[in-house]
This record gives structure tokens, C-alpha cells and sequence, in this order.
């Protein structure tokens, strides 16, 4: 009797697959503040600004009627805003036909892994990366191949890293994020372009994650729609836009893509939340107040770069874009865990292990995450410096 209860209510093996660390450094630093200590929060990837005012105020007249389904692909008029966003921002002319809005950009990697890949389909991404892209991808039953970057090649995968991981396997697709995450480290447009030819002449499907595109500081985020029409590209509102609790992103997919993302949104999800997409519309035209937020991370991205190498903590990756730093903390530790979890017991910073990033090196490395205040930002510096010296 008890076996067979055993195999009646058995996680299925799909489902095994690692926490993301970050959200249990956050419930750690909740609880460091339940008891009556005060924490920094630099663990967890989410701007501190709210959304646009444009956006509430959308929402708010929203709410006096009704919020019903709309259609799978998203509201007609949000998908138009978004086309016309890439002939504001890049200056390229896309078909609001192969835009799809999605619950998230999760929801949208979930959708275009689903369209694009079969179960054992070998996937490549770069490490260090997001690792909930591993996850889902192992999940929905894909092999995923990681490629460990190097300083030679400014932490970015190139053609011939995947190439000679396609002759060893074939390979059918690559995901690649720029602005990334942990890093931060954004790969300049003649190495993206180099790469998604490098693709297309081998046969790799390319996917394009710019969930970060509008927060680049070190020079400007080119898109992979302005190189290839056979890309996909997903992008969301929770980071420039600060919306990331309504759960809003898009897809720019190619055209043979769209009707079977159709078919599968309107069975995951029926629609993305209409209430979501009114406000994101709204958006858009609240991007005086998003640039002001932006210079607040540049401000803050000033502040760690000059004031960690103080600190002590003087090597890290190019903080190109995003609102991330990743530091090498290997001078004190070849445990990036036990460090994160000391400085949060004794110094009261939040930050979250690289191995959560990396398998390979993130032992070595922490990641910091500057959507604060000002502020803050100087008081992580002072505590993380005196924390150190007291070491």
C-alpha cells in the first residue's frame, strides 16, 4: 500500500531540476530582517523604482471596466507600440505580425524552447549565464551545452567556441544574452554579427535575449533584429521599464515561428494578462522618467566601480550594461556561498553566490546587483570595506 502511494505521488524527473539561489539569499535576508537587522539588497535582479506613471495611470483607468481574454498573440495595439519601438530605438522596420506578447520574458522563453526544439535537442549557452534558461531547457527534456567565456574573448561566446562545440555534436540552437546576467557584459555588434552568421551558416537556431536592452552604459546594445530576419528575439518590460511583478515581456519571432507560438499560447496561457499589456502600452510613454531611473544605475554603477577596488573587491567583469556586477571575490574564498552568507550574517549586504551562474568558476565569484539607491550603494561599499578589514 505504501509503495503504491509512493509511485502515485512521485515528482516526475522532468521536475528535478536546481533551485534558483538567488530567491534563497532573499528569504535568508528577510529573515536577517525579521529579527531586527538591517540588510543591503543587492541579491536579487529587480529595479527599486516603480513602473512608469504613464503605466499606472493606464491601469488605474483601466480597472473601471472590463478586463477580459484578448487575443493569444497579444492586444493588436501593443503588438504596433512594439513594432514601432525598434524603428525608434534601432531604426529597423519590423511587422507587428511577429510580435508576441508573452507572460514575461519567461513566458516567452518557455514558448520559443517549446516551438523550436525536441526533446534530447542539443541547446548551447555561455557560462557564466542565467541559470533558470538551463533549467527550463532541461526540463522541457533538451541537452543543454555550456561554453565556458574567457577574458580573450570579452566574456562572449564567438563563431568558432560554437562551432567546435557543433563538431563535437551537433548543436540546434544557442541562446545568447547581451546585456547579460550575472555580468552585466554586453558583446559589441561586429561580435554579435559574427556569431548569428556563424549560426545561420551552420544550421543553429539563435536566440536573442535583450531583457536588459536600454540599460547600456559603456555604448549602445545592438539588437539581433537588425542582423537577421531567422532570429528570435525576447525582450520583456520588467527591467528598463521597472514592471517586473505584471509580468509582461514580448517576442520577436520569425514568421514561420509565429502560428505555432500562437498555438501553443492559447493553450499554456489563453492570453497574457490584459491588464498587463494596457499598462504596457501606456508605457512607452513614460520613458523621460525611465531615463531617469537609468542615470540613478549609472550613478550607481560610478560609485561600485570606484569603490569596491577600495573595498577590496578590484576584479570584476566589464560592467557594461544592466545593473549588475560581477566581482571576483577568490582572494578571500573559494566559496562563494559561505561568503555571501557571511557577509549577510556580519556585514548585512545581500549578494548572490556565482554558483548559481557558473558550475565551473562560480565558486570564485559574487554577483551584485546595483537597482538601489545611491545611497545604499555608498553604505554596501563602507560596510563591505569595513567587513574585509576586519576579516
Amino acid at each position: 500500500m505504501l509503495d503504491a502511494a509512493k509511485r502515485l505521488i512521485s515528482a516526475s524527473r522532468r521536475s528535478d531540476v536546481p533551485p534558483f539561489m538567488v530567491m534563497d539569499v532573499m528569504a535568508a535576508a528577510a529573515r536577517r530582517e525579521e529579527q531586527g537587522g538591517r540588510v543591503i539588497h543587492m541579491e536579487v535582479g529587480q529595479p527599486a523604482a516603480p513602473a512608469p506613471t504613464t503605466a499606472i495611470a493606464a491601469a488605474r483607468s483601466a480597472l473601471g471596466g472590463r478586463i477580459a481574454y484578448n487575443e493569444a498573440l497579444g492586444i493588436p495595439s501593443l503588438r504596433a507600440r512594439i513594432a514601432r519601438h525598434y524603428g525608434e530605438t534601432y531604426g529597423i522596420d519590423v511587422d507587428p505580425a511577429r510580435i508576441i506578447v508573452t507572460t514575461g520574458s519567461s513566458g516567452a522563453f518557455i514558448l520559443a524552447f517549446l516551438a523550436w526544439f525536441e526533446t534530447g535537442d542539443r541547446v548551447a549557452m555561455a557560462i557564466p549565464g542565467y541559470p533558470p534558461s538551463r533549467h527550463i531547457l532541461t526540463a522541457l527534456g533538451c541537452e543543454v551545452v555550456t561554453i565556458e567565456t574567457t577574458a580573450a574573448t570579452r566574456w562572449a561566446l564567438t563563431g568558432d567556441m560554437l562551432l567546435a562545440a557543433h563538431r563535437k555534436a551537433p548543436l540546434k540552437g544557442v541562446l545568447v544574452a547581451s546585456p547579460a546576467n550575472p555580468t552585466g557584459t554586453m558583446m559589441r555588434p561586429e561580435a554579435l554579427s559574427e556569431l548569428i552568421r556563424a549560426t545561420e551558416d551552420a544550421g543553429i537556431r539563435f536566440i536573442s535575449d535583450e531583457i536588459y536592452h536600454g540599460l547600456d552604459y559603456a555604448f549602445p546594445a545592438e539588437t539581433a533584429a537588425r542582423i537577421s530576419d531567422n532570429v528570435t528575439v525576447i525582450n520583456s518590460f520588467s527591467k528598463y521599464f521597472c514592471m517586473t511583478g505584471w509580468r509582461i515581456g514580448w517576442m520577436l519571432a520569425p514568421q514561420p515561428l509565429v502560428r505555432p507560438v500562437d498555438r501553443l499560447q492559447q493553450n499554456l496561457a489563453i492570453s497574457v494578462p490584459t491588464l498587463s499589456q494596457i499598462a504596457a502600452q501606456a508605457a512607452f510613454d513614460g520613458r523621460a522618467e525611465m531615463e531617469a531611473v537609468k542615470h540613478g544605475y549609472e550613478e550607481n554603477r560610478r560609485i561600485l566601480i570606484e569603490g569596491l577596488p577600495r573595498a577590496g573587491l578590484d576584479k570584476f567583469f566589464p560592467v557594461d550594461g544592466a545593473f549588475y556586477l560581477y566581482a571576483d571575490v577568490s582572494r578571500f574564498t573559494n566559496d562563494s556561498f559561505d561568503f555571501a552568507k557571511r557577509m549577510l550574517d556580519e556585514a548585512g549586504v545581500a549578494a548572490t553566490p556565482g554558483v548559481d551562474f557558473d558550475p565551473l568558476h562560480g565558486r570564485d565569484f559574487l554577483r551584485f546587483c546595483y537597482a538601489g539607491s545611491a545611497a545604499e550603494m555608498r553604505e554596501a561599499v563602507e560596510r563591505i570595506g569595513a567587513w574585509l578589514r576586519r576579516g
